[in-house]
């Protein structure tokens, strides 16, 4: 399975799977792709020898423009899953046609709670006890779609959002590999009663 990465930071997700699952059981990193030119998840693709390009909006006329071109991109490089790990920018319909069924996604909260921006600051205002990490497919929503993988931790005594994220992280460093190598055994499907629920078979 070709894995192509989608990061606009530091990368640290990106590089859980590239020591965890690139050239284990039949997965390869073939692409990362950025929305910003300066990020640091660019570099660790090019030290790991995986390519890797920048699609800021800025450079083209719409944001469905600037999607279509890198799904173009990841398409002519053969991925056939797409890994959020870290995007910060919304992908267009178009993109996700490009790829359906085949985005995925981790987000830093328990979802269906909690979605978007601001995950953790968002479960701190509101007072919850326990905090965790979803991996979920990637439909036209903002972390509406189907849940893949979910940990919970519980900080009952967490005060600030960085306090919590570093825990969390670690947390995303193992489930985010974890999912992309069930996808990868085929051991991930869609439950055709519900479809909003993710089989797995262990």
């Amino acid at each position: 399975m070709n894995v192509a990465v989608l990061a606009s930071g530091v990368g640290s997700n990106l590089q859980a799977l590239l020591e965890r699952v690139h050239g284990r059981e039949g997965v390869s990193i073939v692409a990362v792709a950025s929305d910003r030119v300066d990020a640091p998840a660019l570099s660790r693709a090019r030290e790991a020898g995986v390519a890797c390009a920048s699609f800021p909006v800025g450079r083209y006329r719409a944001r469905e423009a600037r999607d279509l071109a890198m799904a173009g991109w990841l398409v002519e490089r053969e991925a056939n899953l797409v890994v959020l790990a870290g995007y910060m920018a919304l992908l267009s319909p178009s993109f996700l046609l490009r790829f359906p069924g085949r985005v995925i996604n981790v987000h830093p909260a328990l979802l269906p709670a909690f979605p978007g921006l601001g995950a953790v600051a968002q479960a701190l205002a509101y007072g919850v006890k326990v905090f965790g990490v979803t991996v979920h497919f990637v439909d036209e929503g903002v972390d509406t779609g189907p849940v893949i993988l979910q940990r919970a931790i519980e900080l009952a005594d967490a005060r600030e959002p960085a306090d919590v994220l570093a825990r969390l992280q670690e947390i995303e460093h193992d489930l985010l590999p974890e999912a992309v190598t069930l996808i990868a055994r085929g051991a991930v499907s869609l439950d055709p009663v519900n479809p909003r629920r993710v089989l797995i078979e262990r």
